[in-house]
């Protein structure tokens, strides 16, 4: 019944007078409530086969340009690809939790051993499946290198396509799956077919299909890595944005790799979508959807996505957004374009970003800053390239609305720009150790690439243990996990017998700030702040009131310092005074019955 009412409401929407008045550059697959779409005729448009190539794709094939087949139409068209060209294969490296093949698309001359003098791209789309403009722009250049005038890219570089990384997602399609975004007409689901959203889960590595990726990439070892998205938000001219840690003069756990993107890359990049007609722009995001013109963020820095992993692990990454409101047949195009530069780019320029990466992976900060959060003030103001838009007052919100009008503002705006600072520092350890009764991390560990020893009978060490101080349960779950946050935690010299299996993780590893991030507690990207150690949160025994209260006198009794900061605490806080429950656990705390591993994080430093 819903479905139905809503139909209606768009048909009544698309045959309003004003509505078809207020919408000139629309297009009749458009959802009628959406703004309308900036006049748009890229010279990329050439790159649409003609209807005789045999190659063509299903979305070059459609008049609209508005349509990107599923996962076996997709399969069958690179196994004909793969069969009929020696440069394409396809292999397969996971597998969903529905059962369907998670698999890469490799061209080049190298045949099944890449030569490792090229330098890789590796190119991921559909991490979110409505977003889906990486999967059809790449089969058009694959096809253009195999049988086109595009061979000459994989003389120095090597492509690796993954067209569909959330394939379950990809098959629950519907016309309903992305109302913010023009195209294409039927669209995958933003989570995985366990409602996991994979764009979050590039540290803790929760998801098979991460876990499948993670694998890949270790294998692969790619010179660059795009992933590739599409934006939601506010109406702008850009049509291809992009971005990376480190941009804007902004932190990065890889500097030189950020230098060289921010230096070599971007500006090369922008060149070659300019000349196709495409508008390239900086990746940000509107800090107030009611006032277009209040700011720009930069969206976070965190590990949890591509861009921040990447930056940790020492992978230049970019992840691109494509604007949601442009038209499909745009947004496939500047993908293409987007992979072809690329390519180009780091066949040119081999020899420094090899050298930045060895740089950046050289690194071994003392200190490694974590839990980003947006600066309240502004690091600079940014000239934009905005869209003329009017308020309007909305019966249904109760207040005035944002309405897009689809005409490119000649003035440019200039907007504060806030970008991100640390909201901690972490103290980097010599090293690890990890219980083995956590072999689920372990193995997360290891999936990661983090080169470790593994005891292979029971070790006595001294190490550092955490115990950790008020932490807090979140109200509701996230990503399947009910998260927790600890601010501060007492550190604690133990002797501790680690049992066989157990790992000890040095730091002194280029991916010692991945070690840290996910098992320093305070770190909001760390196992604990995804809720995998509730263990540690179950206290074990307690005491009576009727054993604990003589107890507390004869303690007091004994020691008149403890008696002393006890009445100081009576006095000073009114609350504690009127809980005889409290007053009594504050005693039960302190003698040698109370549980001494309750919050005591089972994780080890070494230094």
């Amino acid at each position: 019944m819903r479905t139905v009412l809503i139909l209606t409401a768009l048909a009544v929407l698309a045959s309003s007078p004003a509505m078809s008045q207020s919408r000139p550059n629309t297009a009749p697959w458009d959802l009628p409530f959406l703004p309308p779409a900036l006049e748009w005729d890229g010279a990329s448009r050439a790159l649409i086969a003609e209807a005789s190539n045999p190659w063509i794709t299903d979305f070059e094939r459609d008049p609209a340009h508005d349509f990107s087949p599923n996962c076996a139409a997709t399969r069958a068209w690179f196994d004909r690809l793969d069969a009929a060209s020696d440069l394409i294969r396809i292999e397969q490296f996971g597998v969903s939790p529905e059962g369907r093949p998670i698999y890469a698309v490799i061209a080049s001359r190298d045949g099944p051993t890449l030569d490792p003098s090229k330098p890789v791209l590796l190119a991921q789309a559909g991490i979110h499946p409505g977003e889906i403009d990486g999967k059809d722009a790449g089969m058009m250049l694959l096809r253009d290198i195999a049988f086109g005038s595009k061979g000459d890219l994989l003389d120095r570089a090597n492509l690796v396509l993954i067209p569909i990384l959330s394939v379950d997602g990809h098959e629950r399609a519907s016309p309903y799956s992305r109302p913010n975004q023009r195209g294409p007409r039927i669209q995958g689901w933003r989570n995985t077919g366990t409602n996991q959203n994979l764009n979050r889960d590039f540290l803790k590595l929760d998801q098979p299909e991460m876990q499948a990726l993670r694998r890949f990439i270790n294998g692969l070892k790619p010179d660059l890595y795009l992933d590739i998205h599409v934006t939601d938000g506010m109406d702008y001219q850009y049509d291809v944005t992009y971005g990376f840690n480190g941009e804007f003069d902004a932190f990065s756990r890889s500097p030189s790799s950020a230098r060289w993107l921010d230096t070599v890359f971007k500006p090369a990049m922008n060149a070659a979508l300019e000349d196709q007609g495409h508008v390239p722009g900086p990746l940000v995001f509107g800090i107030d959807d009611q006032n277009p013109r209040a700011g720009l963020n930069d969206g976070g820095l965190g590990e949890r996505f591509s861009n921040g992993w990447g930056d940790a692990a020492h992978v230049p990454t970019i992840l691109i957004e494509n604007h949601s409101l442009k038209p499909y047949e745009q947004r496939v195009l500047g993908t293409y374009v987007f992979l072809e530069a690329s390519l180009r780019l780091i066949a040119d320029n081999v020899t420094p970003l090899r050298a930045a990466i060895a740089a950046d992976r050289a690194l071994r900060p003392a200190e490694v800053l974590a839990n980003f959060e947006s600066d309240p003030v502004p690091h600079q103001t940014r000239a934009f390239k905005g869209v003329i838009y009017e308020t309007w007052d909305s019966p249904a919100s109760g207040r005035q609305e944002v309405r897009w009008l689809g005409r490119p503002d000649p003035e440019l705006w200039q907007l504060p720009y806030y970008g991100s600072r640390p909201g901690i520092r972490l103290h980097r350890p010599t090293a690890y150790w990890v219980p083995a009764y956590r072999s689920d991390l372990i193995e997360r560990l290891r999936i990661h690439g983090l080169t470790m020893e593994t005891l292979a009978a029971p070790r006595t060490v001294s190490v550092e243990m955490l115990h950790l101080d008020n932490p807090i349960l979140a109200p509701r779950p996230n990503e399947g996990h009910i998260q927790a946050t600890v601010t501060e935690v007492t550190p604690e010299r133990r002797d501790w017998t680690f049992a066989p299996g157990s790992i000890r993780v040095p730091t002194d590893q280029p991916l010692g700030d991945i070690a840290v991030l996910l098992l320093e507690p305070q770190s909001g990207e760390s196992f604990f702040a995804w809720g995998l150690f509730p263990e540690i949160l179950s206290r074990v025994e307690y005491i009576e009131g009727y054993a604990i209260a003589p107890l507390a006198e004869a303690m007091m009794a004994a020691d008149p310092a403890l008696k002393a900061e006890f009445e100081a605490k009576v006095a000073a806080e009114p609350a504690f005074a009127a809980n005889g429950d409290a007053r009594l656990a504050w005693f039960y705390e302190r003698t040698p019955f109370y549980d001494d591993r309750y919050r005591l994080y089972p994780v080890g430093r070494e230094d």
